[in-house]
Parts: C-alpha cells; structure tokens; sequence
C-alpha cells in the first residue's frame, strides 16, 4: 500500500476518473477512511453520478493534463488514484489532434516523452504519471480503498468449474501471462485447450463478443491476469456484473482471475451473477 505522508497530513486525496464503477469504489472507500476526495472526471468519460460521492468533483478534457493538475492543486491534492476505463482505440481516429485540442503538456507527452518508443499501456501511462509528478500530481496504489473487492484464491462461486475447464486455466495461464508481459493484453478465451480469443486495444468486452461468434457451442472459459510486473497505480484488471452477463450471452462458463490483484467490481454483487448465471469464478 502506497501513502505519502503528505497526502496523510492534508487529509486529501485526488481522483482521476474514467468510465465504470471502479471509482465510485475508490471514492466511497477513500472517504470511509476519513478522506476528502477532489476528482477531476474525463469529459465523456466518466459517470456524472460521481459528484455525489466525492467532495469536489471538476469535468476536464481528456487530452489536457495541464487541467487536470490546475484543478487537483488547487484543492492542496498531491497523491492521486487514476482509475476507470478510457476507450484507448479513439486514440487513433482521424483528425485526433484536432479533435481532443491538446494542451502542451499533452504535446510533450506523446511527442517528446514517448518519441521513439512504443504507445503500449505500460509505456503511455509509466509517461503520464512521470508528466503529472512535474505538476506536483504522484499516482499511486489504485485499490488501497477497495481491497474488499480482491479476488481471494480458490472458487469463489457455488457453482464449480468442471474438471475440463480447470485443465483448460492450467493450460492458459501461462500464455495469458506471457501476454501480460509484452503488455499486449490481459485475458483469453480458452476451450479444449486451444486459444479461442486473445485480448488486444478492443478491450475484454469486445473479446468476450468475438469469442461467443467463434465458439458457437460455449463451454469456453475466459482467464483474465494482471501483468508479471503488475503497477497498481494503474491497469489493474476487473471483473463486474456487466462482465457476467456479456460471458453469458456468449456462452462462456468460467472465468479465472489472479488472487489479489483482479478487482471483481462490487464483489458479493458479482458473485451472485454468477452463481445465478451458473458460471464459475476462480481466483488463483
């Protein structure tokens, strides 16, 4: 767990927040343990029900950072949680500049911090948190305030994975890792032991759909890990209601998760779409 001993004496804590419920998490646990909570929310992004959960809530543009740590500072923020989902694909529309009017510290960003490098997430976001620490801004440890939501070893669900979809984990979780490794994604689609559907920019969800379209039979399972090297500022892998039933209607029975580093959104409510859905959870 990462706490500076500044953030504690201001009793703050900044949030960055993208799509989904994961910070709404942060959020609410951050103030249950006394924290005032600053967010500066991504325009077209983020939940607009999220100002009612924090103390200080800003939308600002997704392409200029300089914003974001103007309005964090501001209310005497340093450390910060970056949490939520951005659709990294938009990146490569047409006419991006021009689209997302970049500030300058955007510019230095991808054209000076990232020149001559790779635009995988490691990279980009190792870049972006280095950009904001100039502006006083330090990332840090995105499930300090909602370790609950961890996935614990072992089969979390009542309903049991068979002992084919168990062979089929062993067989993938290496080359799930080995994925994680070369930052190109973080899940599979496995049935039979054969790789159904590989993870890339589209995102879990978008797999999930591709796998159900080439596995018209089911009996799938999805295996979702975080990277060797897991930075838990950012990118930690996630699981929700809304990752069950995209799995059932695709025809998925299971899906294994990494103990202690895989966030299942609203644990017990995740939990108990599953078991309703009859799909196993496993954490290992």
């Amino acid at each position: 767990m990462t706490v500076t001993g500044e953030k504690d004496a201001k009793g703050v804590l900044g949030l960055i927040a993208g799509q989904g419920r994961l910070p709404f998490l942060v959020a609410d646990g951050a103030r249950a343990a006394g924290l005032r909570v600053v967010c500066a929310a991504f325009a077209d992004q983020a939940d607009a029900e999220l100002a009612e959960h924090v103390d200080v809530f800003k939308w600002v543009p997704i392409a200029r950072p300089g914003r974001w740590i103007r309005h964090l500072s501001r209310h005497g923020v340093s450390g910060t949680i970056m949490v939520g989902r951005v659709a990294k694909r938009k990146i490569y529309t047409p006419w991006r500049i021009l689209q997302y009017r970049p500030d300058w510290r955007a510019f230095r960003l991808w054209y000076s911090r990232l020149r001559g490098k790779d635009k995988r997430n490691d990279t980009l976001l190792s870049a972006l948190a280095d950009e904001l620490a100039t502006g006083g801004i330090i990332l840090e440890d995105s499930v300090q305030y909602c370790k609950e939501h961890l996935a614990h070893e072992g089969v979390m669900t009542r309903t049991q994975p068979s002992a084919a979809v168990l062979a089929d984990i062993e067989f993938g979780w290496s080359i799930v890792k080995r994925m994680g490794d070369l930052d190109i994604g973080q899940a599979i689609a496995v049935k039979e032991k054969e790789v159904i559907a590989v993870e890339a920019i589209e995102g879990t969800d978008k797999m999930i759909e591709r796998a159900g379209q080439l596995c018209k039979a089911g009996g799938w399972t999805l295996i979702k890990t975080a990277k060797p090297n897991q930075d838990m500022r950012f990118d930690v892998p996630t699981v929700g209601v809304a990752t069950i039933e995209n799995l059932k209607r695709n025809g998925a029975v299971c899906v294994a998760v990494e103990a202690g580093k895989t966030l299942l959104i609203d644990l017990p409510d995740t939990v108990k779409a599953a078991d309703k859905n009859k799909i196993a959870i496993v954490g290992r």
